[in-house]
């Protein structure tokens, strides 16, 4: 049998999916305990219990300083500029989206000031919105949209644009109007992928995130990072960026199941 047509069941589906995450752990305990061994006090590579003692500290002890729990509040000003920013980016995606896609004055219009904005390097514009919108919240969210919202206006417009002539043509037969059409048979069809593209952009959204939080900010899991960096606290450091990727992973599989309950028609067998 050609391994092009070898199909892992469920179980081996499984295996083979946990398999890089088993090495990945292996890996780091030998080294971990290899570096250890020759200095106790090494702080690159912590022994899981240095980090368990950490994540107690900043999970579940209050801050003596503050009396805050210090991973939840991090946490929670991290997810109030992710989201938001998200969810700007996506409301400027489905409205220059849908007119580019469906209205070709538009797409003349728009289309190239679009692409020239996804071109730009969003994290080059940092210093600029710290200037021109102060350090606050408002510039960290600013760099999120900026970083997601052409790229999803794009993705948006282009599926949109390559819907069946047909569809529309036939909805022109029945009178509807030119908002109908986008509102009954682009929006339905250009939803699905619209959640897919979030989906693809998690991973710069944090990035901006965290990198925007590095620079400027009193609280947030990036500024955590890059506050005890300077004592090479390795031991908090590698659980907050674990549980940043545990965050987009959730953030990623709810999205996909939010696809799967509204869209099932759009999901094909086998889709991950």
């Amino acid at each position: 049998m050609r391994l092009i047509n070898l199909t892992p069941g469920k179980g081996g589906r499984l295996l083979l999916g946990a398999l890089p995450f088993v090495v990945l752990a292996l890996a780091y305990l030998v080294g971990s305990a290899l570096r250890l061994a020759d200095n106790p006090g090494d702080k690159l590579l912590p022994s899981l219990g240095a980090m368990g003692r950490m994540i107690e500290v900043m999970a579940f002890t209050p801050d003596k300083r503050t009396g805050a729990y210090l991973l939840w509040t991090d946490t929670a000003a991290s997810l109030f500029r992710l989201w938001s920013g998200l969810a700007i980016a996506t409301v400027i995606a489905l409205v220059i989206g849908l007119l580019n896609g469906v209205l070709p004055v538009m797409r003349a219009l728009l289309a190239p000031f679009v692409a020239f904005l996804s071109m730009v390097p969003p994290l080059a514009l940092l210093p600029v919105l710290f200037i021109v919108l102060g350090l606050g919240e408002v510039s960290k969210i600013a760099l999120i949209v900026i970083g997601v919202a052409p790229i999803l206006t794009r993705d948006l417009a282009l599926t949109a644009a390559a819907l069946p002539r047909e569809q529309i043509v036939k909805a022109e037969t029945l009178s509807a109007s030119s908002w109908l059409i986008a509102w009954r048979v682009v929006l339905p069809q250009v939803m699905p992928r619209l959640i897919d593209s979030l989906r693809l952009q998690l991973g710069p959204a944090f990035l901006f995130l965290i990198a925007a939080e590095a620079i400027s900010a009193e609280g947030g899991l990036g500024y955590r990072i890059f506050l005890v960096r300077r004592y090479l606290s390795m031991d908090i450091i590698f659980p907050y960026v674990v549980w940043i990727t545990v965050l987009a992973v959730a953030m990623d599989l709810a999205l996909r199941l939010l696809r799967r309950r509204l869209y099932p028609w759009a999901e094909p067998e086998g889709r991950a």
